[in-house]
């Protein structure tokens, strides 16, 4: 924890139109990467709009790693099948959270990201200072598949001893 920026709470909503990959549907998880850092959701049975809700949390050391997502459909007697997968860099999240906010009305817009072709997000991402706390909400587009998208939320956790 010596090196530790901080840590990055990512809330993994939804899924939306995401890949057919059997017959009627598929079971999709999302794989959640960041260096050597691997976490997982659970898997959402039959459905290819999935409501995950769940909250990952990440240790940031080095905020120039990219954050990966693959996307997999669950199978039972064979390999999971690729649904797609996408990246976002997370510096500017970490440096909008590293600025001396207290004084700052909630609500306030503190940074925003811009869909490229470098990156993944659907559309432009606004880095909020709400109740005390750093977040952000964001859509980001699926690669390497026909369709889909992953809706989440960041929030940064500051962890310096008072």
């Amino acid at each position: 924890m010596e090196n530790t920026l901080g840590l990055l709470r990512i809330t993994i909503l939804r899924g939306i139109n995401l890949a057919k990959r059997d017959v009627r549907s598929s079971d999709p998880y999302v794989i959640v990467r960041m260096g050597k850092q691997k976490l997982k959701t659970r898997v959402v049975r039959k459905n290819l709009n999935p409501e995950w809700n769940e909250e990952l949390t990440l240790t940031i050391v080095d905020p120039n790693l990219p954050i990966k997502l693959q996307v997999y459909d669950r199978d039972t007697f064979s390999p999971d099948d690729k649904m797609g997968d996408a990246e976002f860099e997370i510096k500017t999240f970490v440096e909008a959270a590293k600025r001396q906010l207290q004084n700052i009305p909630s609500g306030s817009i503190i940074g925003k990201m811009k869909p490229t072709r470098e990156n993944c997000i659907a559309e432009e991402s606004c880095i909020i200072w709400e109740d005390g706390k750093v977040i952000q909400r964001m859509f980001l587009r699926l690669r390497n598949v026909e369709c889909g998208e992953i809706e989440l939320q960041l929030q940064w956790i500051d962890i310096q001893s008072s």
